[in-house]
């Protein structure tokens, strides 16, 4: 108890010392006060709360509560890891984890946790088990009505460790027993690469561990050696970052030794640092395009930025998240640690990309993004102008489609699985990826099981009308006239044979992803959601057009000399 008390002293303390104005020597010393005074009014509150409170206290989780809620005031990314999660905290930055290979879900009809896909070459893989299978036991412990955390937890272990499984596989009225040696499982952030038109090579990287670059960096070398390749597109869509030092390494493949990548800045001036490539690059001539969207964050938003502002490479896409903080992890007693901001970055032009205002928060607590308007103009190596704030802004924005509310359920449901599931059952093998199309036949089949499962999905617009409707009826203002409102309830109300006509292209699309999941994994899907890709195909166009791309990357007034 003493040690969760003052932890949740320390991080308070924390918080208080960034609020707090004055001298330095003044604000240092005043907070030190700040400090013991708080451990000991939270020391004496939880002693009070422990012994008076008129029902029993759970300390560890009631203390847990109060740090999260601190931590909360904050930013979103400073967060406290006991020791019971280290191995969340790990597999943030290695990727790795003693376990089965496998992703799993709970089912929202009947809460049982199946194996939703088994990684290519992993323990659950070669086993033999497939999407759709229920875990039922876990060796001689019943897991049926267990939560998805619980069976994650029991699946997980030291490796070469072995454990049997209990299984129930969709079609099957036995259970069939599993036996699985556990393995250091290494989750590969180079989720696919190849080539598109011959000559371009295309690099998918969804997560910064500390072997991204290594990946990233055997992909392209096998793309050059072996497909000669002549330009290059780096994907980051949806990649929200993690290790920092990746970013450094991959940027520094493609730019002059010794340059410049970011610089961060905190509170401790001692650790203020410049970040510089470190060794040779592999290629500092071939055209690069870099694909970002509003998934693409932090060490994303630093090989993007950086690679821009050294006018290395073309942006494709949409504005990215705008995550201009970087976090650390600092040791607490036993065995916990906290991850915490301690810094800003800044990439080559000078500029900090940070879109969340987290320090100026409203009366309510809520905070804000930096509009356009108070943003500031850098300059690139070449004197095109960029901005702070806001994310990394791309050259060519492509508008990205809007999904319709209900693919969003279609994904969350487990009906497009289900169906998916028996579809696969019935077929041992399918059409190549690039070959392979959802058919009519199979479209209508599923919206045939939808109907029959009861699929049903909330659309935020007929839940916006239900609520204006009763403002309005509130108000009188239907008592002379409701015609609009019936009108516009025919139009919002669900109708599922109307929707699955409207949205036929979506669906089929999502459909094809999960088919070909079952058949190629991970990378079989990303291909699959690559065909027809408008942000993909800009970039191949952009790269294709040379006079185009020395202009994007020049000033008028360098175009001016050149000619």
């Amino acid at each position: 108890m003493h040690r969760l008390i003052q932890r949740a002293g320390m991080v308070a303390a924390c918080c208080l010392f960034l609020m707090i104005g004055g001298t330095p020597g003044w604000a240092q010393q005043d907070n030190r006060f700040e400090v013991s005074k708080n451990l000991d009014i939270f020391n004496s509150l939880l002693k009070e709360v422990e012994m008076f409170y008129v029902d029993s206290v759970d300390v560890e989780k009631s203390v847990r509560r109060g740090i999260d809620a601190m931590l909360s005031g904050l930013d979103p990314y400073t967060e406290y890891y006991p020791e019971q999660d280290m191995e969340e905290l790990n597999l943030m930055t290695t990727g790795e984890y003693g376990g089965i290979g496998a992703l799993i879900r709970q089912r929202n009809n009947d809460g049982h946790v199946m194996i939703a896909e088994p990684i290519e070459g992993m323990p659950a893989d070669l086993a033999g088990l497939k999407a759709g299978d229920l875990i039922l036991a876990i060796d001689t412990t019943d897991v049926s009505r267990a939560s998805n955390e619980r069976v994650s937890e029991l699946l997980k272990g030291v490796p070469n460790t072995k454990m049997v499984l209990t299984i129930q596989r969709p079609g099957e009225k036995k259970t069939r027993k599993v036996e699985i040696t556990r393995k250091q499982i290494v989750t590969p952030q180079v989720t696919y690469y190849g080539t598109r038109n011959d000559s371009v090579g295309y690099i998918y990287l969804k997560a910064f561990t500390i072997k991204s670059a290594q990946e990233v960096k055997e992909a392209l070398l096998d793309l050059k050696r072996n497909h000669g390749i002549k330009s290059l597109i780096l994907d980051l869509r949806g990649n929200g970052g993690g290790v920092l030092e990746g970013a450094v390494q991959i940027v520094g493949m493609f730019v002059p030794k010794g340059s410049e990548v970011l610089s961060t800045k905190g509170k401790i001036k001692q650790w203020d640092r410049v970040y510089r490539t470190s060794v040779e690059p592999l290629d500092t001539v071939m055209p690069l395009a870099v694909l970002i969207n509003g998934g693409s964050a932090s060490a994303a938003e630093i090989v993007s930025g950086a690679l821009q502002d050294m006018d290395r490479a073309v942006l494709v896409g949409q504005r990215s998240f705008g995550k201009g903080l970087v976090q650390t992890t600092r040791d607490l007693p036993y065995n916990a640690k906290i991850k915490v901001t301690m810094s800003k970055y800044y990439i080559p032009s000078g500029r900090c990309i940070q879109q969340i205002d987290y320090t100026h928060r409203k009366e309510d607590g809520s905070v804000a993004a930096i509009p356009d308007s108070l943003t500031s103009v850098f300059y690139t190596s070449r004197k095109r102008p960029v901005r702070d704030g806001g994310g990394v802004r791309p050259e060519f924005e492509v508008e990205e489609p809007k999904v319709p509310t209900m693919m969003y359920y279609l994904a969350v449901d487990t009906v497009l699985f289900d169906f998916v599931t028996d579809w696969v059952w019935e077929r041992k093998a399918i059409a190549p990826v690039e070959e392979f199309s959802v058919s009519d036949e199979d479209f209508e089949a599923f919206k045939r099981y939808a109907k029959e499962k009861n699929f049903t999905y909330d659309r935020q617009s007929e839940k916006m009308l239900k609520n204006l409707k009763e403002v309005a009826e509130f108000e009188g203002y239907l008592e002379e006239d409701s015609t609009a409102f019936k009108e516009l309830e025919l139009k919002l109300t669900p109708n599922l044979e109307r929707d699955f006509d409207r949205f036929k292209d979506e669906v089929k699309k999502l459909m094809a992803a999960e088919i070909v999941k079952r058949y190629y994994y991970q990378k079989g899907e990303l291909q699959e959601n690559l065909k027809d890709d408008e942000v993909l195909e800009k970039a191949l166009e952009v790269l294709a057009d040379r006079a185009l791309y020395v202009k994007t990357l020049s000033t008028p007034e360098q175009l001016t000399i050149n000619d």
